[in-house]
């Protein structure tokens, strides 16, 4: 989730504005590059940023017709430039362009967002009360009217999915008013985005309870709880069938790798952040760094001893930083190539409006890069990141096939809001489009695999069968013909 989110994870933050600095000396005396101070609005994402202080300070805001809020940001600037961090969160980077406007990025993200410069922080934003510790006790239709106008402003996909928002509010806004507590309210709001069946919208209204928490997916997709994951890692572990002083792993196990006899490489990655216990972004960061130049050394990447192939397995990968994921893509080709591109809804109004759509390009690795064959494993539990790493290597030069089921189709990075009343939600705002055509996206649907397999069903597990891994062999065998 940016991270995104990618999906798994709940919540990125993505409104921003800025307050207006006041100015000394004449206009013929302003330096031709102005500062960043002051109110921004970005194009896209409903958001408003303030860079205040002298520069010191990044908050955002959350922005619909109907509300200001603040956002999940407030960053410090760091010692370099136009930089700012929040805790360990991944750095936030704010370039200008002129005086009236600027570039934001996210370093755990891909592509960036525009600001433009507003005369001053919006009326409705100006001593916004920080959001309470606690949940406050706000008026039902306030806080159902800020969850639905969040979604009509942002939301790509209710044409796709044949939903009429405008319908859902006039079915739920009365029952949102007759809610007698939180646990009504909140089975009102999930009950208006349960049918959307989409990987990246959620809501929170307590963390720590079960019942507090929804999270959405695809409808012939059933999210395995930690019996269900532990049953797919033994099953793995049975077919891979290399004995475990073999296996290596890091990131809390989420990255491991194992050699098969025939020098045909196995590689799982599950999820791409959350690789130290309470680290964050930089962190992770290192890890897959360090996990990447430990599988893909010069050994195996070239001459006699390089692997016959590799199996990238991301049956079960919840998502994370699309930026992570292009490491693993970064270390499987030797040229640069257009990976995909991605645009944002850009107009409250229209569905059909996006901000201009920016490239992502997989740039080679400056080091050993494996060139064989590649088989990526997929399947309903690909998600997010992981998506957009398979999306990546579909235009990768070497031969490179995908087996298994289609992915989850949640490639969006994720809004992450808050209520008025202290609960936080998550929705999709962007599509990411094919590099082949720059209109296919694979939202909803996920990309399909070349080759279809069943994925962890019961009868694979019962038969202790994996036939997508059996599968992935047969094409590294072809591939060598």
């Amino acid at each position: 989730m940016t991270a995104r989110s990618r999906t798994a994870a709940l919540f990125l933050a993505s409104a921003v504005v800025l307050t207006t600095a006041a100015s000394t000396g004449s206009a013929l005396a302003a330096p031709a590059r102005a500062p960043l101070d002051g109110a921004w609005r970005m194009d896209g994402y409903g958001t408003v940023v303030s860079i205040e202080d002298g520069g010191r300070r990044l908050r955002t805001y959350d922005t619909t017709a109907v509300s200001c809020l603040p956002g999940f940001r407030d960053a410090t600037r760091t010692t370099a430039p136009g930089t700012f961090q929040q805790d360990k969160d991944a750095p936030i980077t704010v370039t200008a362009h002129g005086r009236d406007r600027a570039v934001l990025s996210f370093g755990d993200n891909v592509g960036h967002r525009t600001l433009r410069r507003l005369p001053a922080l919006p009326a409705e934003c100006r001593d916004t009360p920080a959001p309470a510790p606690a949940p406050a006790k706000t008026d039902n239709l306030r806080v159902f009217d800020v969850f639905w106008q969040t979604y009509a402003e942002n939301y790509p996909f209710f044409a796709q999915k044949g939903i009429d928002w405008k319908d859902v509010r006039e079915k739920f806004r009365p029952r949102a008013a007759a809610a007698t507590d939180d646990t009504a309210l909140f089975e009102v709001l999930k009950s208006m985005i349960e049918p959307l069946h989409d990987g990246h919208t959620g809501i929170v209204s307590d963390p720590e309870k079960a019942e507090g928490r929804f999270g959405g997916h695809r409808e012939d997709t059933t999210i395995p709880d930690r019996d269900g994951m532990l049953r797919m890692d033994k099953a793995v572990k049975e077919s891979v069938g290399v004995p475990e002083a073999r296996w290596r792993t890091w990131g809390n196990g989420r990255i491991s790798y194992a050699e098969l006899p025939d020098r045909t490489g196995y590689l799982r990655i599950t999820g791409f952040q959350g690789y130290t216990e309470d680290g964050g972004y930089a962190e992770d960061s290192a890890v897959v760094d360090r996990a990447l130049d430990e599988i893909f050394t010069a050994a195996r990447t070239r001459g006699p001893g390089a692997l016959r192939g590799l199996v990238l397995d991301l049956r079960f990968n919840g998502g994370g930083s699309d930026r992570l994921a292009l490491r693993v893509a970064e270390r499987l080709t030797d040229r640069p190539y257009l990976a995909y591109l991605k645009h944002a809804r850009n107009d409250p109004r229209d569905p059909r409006k996006f901000t201009p759509e920016q490239p992502v390009t997989v740039t080679p690795h400056r080091g050993p890069a494996y060139t064989g064959p590649v088989a990526v494993l997929t399947g309903r539990l690909t998600i997010s990141a992981g998506e957009t790493l398979t999306q990546a290597l579909m235009g990768r030069a070497q031969p490179t096939e995908r087996i298994g089921e289609n992915t989850q189709g949640s490639f969006s990075d994720t809004l992450e809001r808050r209520l008025p009343n202290g609960w936080q939600f998550i929705l999709p705002n962007e599509e990411f489009l094919s590099a082949r055509d720059h209109r296919t996206t694979y939202d909803i649907t996920g990309i399909s695999p070349d080759v279809a397999t069943p994925v962890f069903t019961e009868e694979e597990f019962r038969a202790h069968r994996d036939s997508a891994l059996a599968e992935a062999r047969r094409f590294v065998a072809r591939s060598h013909r």
